[in-house]
């Protein structure tokens, strides 16, 4: 056999890899969320109200596929280590990696809220409530992000959309604050 003759099947098979590095959908866990939401509005008191919000963590940070769970992991463990650069390096990767996974953008929106880059943190937290309209953390992180900008009329706005959700938040309190445009972070 002709040496020459395989080297165009070689090249494509060689190229093949790079299109296998695709991110996919993420798990569809609405069900599961919108039984915690209705959950966390009847809880009888905050506690049982923040064990439910941890059930909510556990779908929100279930990623499409190891990688992009690695990725996800990754950026947390060197938020909670004040490596925010780290954080951030991680978080741009999985962004990049899963465009269309909510958590990815939320999360790199609260590294860049903790550096109080607010203004980059804003498009990301808008992003993940597009994809996941219902995400109560993104909601809350939005109108902190919203009240650090000055913007404490939107703030209060999202908060109350987040507190229908769940009343128990522990931001609830800020919201007289908001109302009065007398917030102060």
């Amino acid at each position: 056999m002709n040496k020459l003759a395989t080297l165009p099947a070689l090249a494509v098979f060689v190229a093949l890899p790079a299109f296998a590095e695709v991110c996919p959908n993420a798990p569809d866990h609405s069900t599961e969320l919108n039984v915690l939401i209705e959950n966390v509005q009847d809880a009888p008191n905050e506690f049982e109200a923040q064990q439910i919000s941890i059930k909510l963590w556990k779908y929100w940070a279930d990623a499409p596929d190891d990688r992009a769970q690695e990725l996800l992991d990754e950026g947390m463990d060197r938020r909670a280590s004040y490596d925010y650069s780290g954080a951030l390096d991680a978080l741009n990767a999985l962004v990049e990696y899963c465009p269309d996974y909510a958590e990815g953008y939320n999360q790199r929106a609260f590294v860049n809220f903790l550096r109080q880059d607010y203004e980059a943190a804003l498009p990301d937290l808008d992003r993940t409530l597009e994809m996941n309209p219902r995400h109560i953390a993104a909601m809350t992180g939005q109108a902190l992000t919203l009240a650090a900008l000055e913007r404490k009329w939107e703030a209060a706005k999202v908060l109350r959309r987040a507190l229908e959700m769940n009343p128990w938040l522990s931001e609830r309190h800020l919201l007289p604050k908001l109302e009065e445009g007398q917030m102060e972070l």
